[in-house]
């Protein structure tokens, strides 16, 4: 079910009238354009070449046009919601607005090609309109982490995951926010032509072929607007305010006067997240605070994010961002701006190789005797050199980084 799950082949039969080959990509007014263009990048440009097989795009607009997207553009289609009935994949890219439906016109479209085999896609907030025409009922799917709670809340039959970058249940797929589009896509040509072809395509985009992990390492600790109004806020506002306590779900449950069964039930549905994953999750985004922001050993944080003990936290937090603490803690300071103050070992560590690199660059600028041979010294140990930081020569990878949305 999940983005490394064998999925079996969709139980319908793709009709006769449409082609496997053809993908239609379905857009709204007011959608964002990079999630618009994934699609049309992956499906619609001509690779053979590079050894990516063909697809033939279709780009069909949703409801009258021209439509306006991102930063003001116009936008006109070729071809109109009838050009969907000859696709065997059709791709909402995003939907303008989780709080508006979408045209009942377009959900038929949707509808009609589910029903005739064709394989549904839902990139980002484009599983909102895939929910909205009933594809999602009882199937597992993802969005942006963002909207997860928001999806599961109006439509409780929708088994929402926010933690997979995509979600591919045979003949209907999801995926979550903007890069994760990109993943999915890369997913259905792997699906259709092999790792080969996939590859091949990857090395074009220059991305990934396939990113490990999942959508935990980018949550927010912020709640969903809509749980603000339901009586289960106030407990998930004390849990994030007591995460150095050690308490565990059935403390939640009791302060909710609920039972384990019914606070299970109703936060997932809040949530889109069981409680206890939901715990794990916060107390690890305060780990990572700290670990950031302060100088407390890795069994201090432990006890102060409610864990009870550093073996714990190590296992947590190493599944969720795939890195140690003190791993994750050295690449985050070696990466700081240099007005925060980061130990003099950290900085003395990188420091002297790009000074060197600098001089070098100087001296073959100014000649063997110009001034900028002269005037190119290294800077002092503990002072980084204005573009340390903008160059990027000497900076390592910050396992779990977060990512905007």
């Amino acid at each position: 079910m999940s983005q490394d799950s064998a999925v079996p082949e969709a139980a319908r039969k793709l009709s006769g009238r449409r082609r496997r080959e053809v993908v239609a990509v379905l857009l709204f007014s007011g959608g964002p354009i990079f999630e618009s263009s994934i699609p049309l990048s992956v499906f619609g440009i001509d690779r053979q070449d590079a050894g990516v097989p063909r697809y033939r795009l279709l780009v069909c607009g949703g409801e009258e046009g021209p439509l306006r997207t991102t930063g003001g553009l116009e936008l006109t289609t070729p071809y109109g919601l009838e050009a969907i009935g000859r696709a065997g994949t059709v791709v909402v890219p995003a939907w303008r607005s989780i709080t508006s439906p979408p045209p009942p016109e377009a959900l038929d479209a949707l509808r009609r090609a589910h029903e005739e085999g064709a394989r549904i896609v839902g990139l980002c907030t484009g599983a909102f309109v895939l929910a909205a025409a009933g594809l999602l009922d009882g199937r597992p799917a993802t969005t942006h982490w963002m909207y997860a709670p928001t999806l599961a809340k109006r439509y409780p039959s929708v088994h929402v995951d926010p933690r997979e970058l995509f979600v591919d249940d045979g003949d209907v797929l999801t995926s979550a926010g903007t890069a994760a589009g990109i993943d999915l896509c890369l997913h259905i040509v792997r699906t259709d032509h092999g790792t080969e072809a996939a590859g091949a395509l990857a090395r074009r985009l220059v991305v990934p072929p396939r990113r490990s992990g999942g959508q935990e390492r980018y949550l927010d600790r912020s709640l969903p607007e809509e749980i603000g109004s339901d009586p289960l806020a106030e407990v998930v506002s004390w849990a994030l305010e007591h995460l150095h306590e050690q308490f565990d779900v059935e403390t939640l449950a009791a302060r909710a006067y609920m039972s384990r069964r019914t606070f299970d039930r109703r936060f997932r549905s809040l949530t889109g997240s069981a409680p206890l994953q939901w715990l794990i999750t916060q107390r690890v985004l305060q780990a990572q605070r700290l670990l950031e922001t302060s100088d407390y050993s890795v069994d201090e944080v432990a006890g102060r994010c409610g864990f009870r003990s550093p073996v714990a936290l190590r296992g947590h937090f190493r599944r969720q961002l795939g890195s140690s603490p003190a791993a994750y803690r050295a690449a985050y300071r070696v990466r700081r701006p240099q007005s925060d103050s980061a130990p003099p070992a950290v900085v003395e560590a990188v420091v002297p190789a790009q000074a060197t690199a600098q001089a070098r660059r100087a001296a073959a600028a100014a000649g063997p005797s110009g001034p900028a041979a002269t005037s190119a010294a290294p800077p002092e140990l503990g002072k980084p050199p204005s573009d340390a930081y903008a160059t990027g020569h000497g900076r390592p990878s910050l396992p779990g980084q977060r990512s905007a949305p």
